[in-house]
């Protein structure tokens, strides 16, 4: 079987989790990381039973002898672009991480450059995979629970302190807990629903940014809410949820519970809700907020059946990675002017 060979770069949280995957996934092969810690990634892959080389940078990795098919960019905000048009222009598959950018402007660098190279690319809005958020689409696309009449999203984490140079608690290079966290909500009400006609916000912001928001989102038909924050102490912990009202129905999702997915019809008592769950287990200490390995199994194994099949992706796309940070940016400005602002969706 061939397998396709990534080469990733950045080992932080987010690439220590990749690097479990790709040790996990069939059609997949880890052959390079990239980041300047090398003696600190080789000992992270040696604890992982990996034996893959490490180089100081993402240019001085291309350049090596080796076959690289795929680059996966798992670095802070602030250097998506430029590690991300360094994989484009030489001609390599890319999946980056969300958020795609830091800036619109960016985000259509990014998606210029990949059209130019004629290469596939996804981001890692991971929550439009995740097992629970996959049978809520489920249910939707089935119809049994009648019409959709709300959603409300919620997600809450300690002050993260795991990050390196602590980066994410930096407004200039993270976007603070609306760009970096709250972010995977308004991109999954966009999967489920697609673009509000509006939004307005309110937000909590500190020396990391708007650390604390709540957003509804304008939809002509079903009332949608999101919280998310991360201004909790550190040690708190982590809790994503939501609530799904239908005609017929109501499914509630708590990852902080077991069984985590409950629906309740309209005649019955609350019972589990069947979903699938990849059999990769969790994450051998990489830190972060979450461990389970199944909603980042899922995008990177969807991805890399594109690049063996040869089908583009059709779920998180860089143009649904660009629409998810021009609503997010809207949430931004209407907590800060507490104003609602237009994102141009159909009303």
């Amino acid at each position: 079987m061939h397998k396709v060979n990534i080469a990733l770069v950045g080992f932080g949280f987010m690439g220590n989790m990749h690097a479990q995957i790709y040790k996990q996934l069939a059609g997949a092969r880890l052959v390079g990381v990239a980041d300047p810690r090398t003696e600190l990634v080789h000992g992270k892959l040696k604890e992982l039973g990996l034996d893959v080389p490490v180089y100081d940078s993402l240019p001085e990795l291309l350049t090596a002898r080796l076959e690289v098919e795929m680059v996966d960019v798992c670095t802070p905000l602030d250097a998506h672009e430029a590690d991300a048009l360094i994989a484009l222009e030489s001609g390599r598959h890319l999946f980056c991480e969300k958020p795609l950018a830091p800036t619109l402007a960016a985000a259509d660098r990014i998606i210029t450059a990949a059209k130019k190279a004629g290469v596939m690319a996804q981001v890692g809005h991971c929550i439009r995979f995740w097992p629970e958020y996959q049978a809520l689409r489920q249910f939707v696309r089935e119809g049994k629970g009648g019409r959709l009449l709300s959603l409300s999203m919620t997600r809450q984490s300690g002050r993260p302190e795991y990050a390196a140079d602590n980066w994410l608690n930096q407004e200039q290079r993270s976007g603070g807990a609306a760009l970096d966290l709250h972010i995977h909500d308004t991109d999954f009400a966009l999967a489920l629903l697609g673009k509000p006609c509006a939004v307005q916000s309110r937000a909590v912001f500190d020396y990391s940014g708007p650390a604390h928001i709540f957003t509804l989102y304008d939809y002509p038909d079903v009332v949608v809410s999101a919280e998310g924050g991360w201004n909790y102490p550190a040690k708190w912990g982590f809790r994503m949820a939501f609530q799904a009202v239908f005609e017929k129905a109501c499914i509630d999702f708590d990852s902080g519970k077991s069984p985590t997915l409950i629906v309740t019809w309209n005649d019955g008592a609350p019972e589990p809700l069947a979903f699938q769950t990849p059999a990769v287990g969790e994450s051998q200490g990489a830190g972060g907020n979450i461990s389970s390995l199944g909603g980042y199994f899922n995008e990177l194994q969807a991805f890399v059946a594109c690049l063996l099949s040869g089908a583009p992706p059709v779920d998180a796309t860089l143009e649904d990675a660009r629409a998810s940070l021009e609503v997010v940016f809207a949430e931004i400005e209407s907590a800060r002017t507490r104003r609602a602002v237009s994102v141009g969706g159909e009303a």
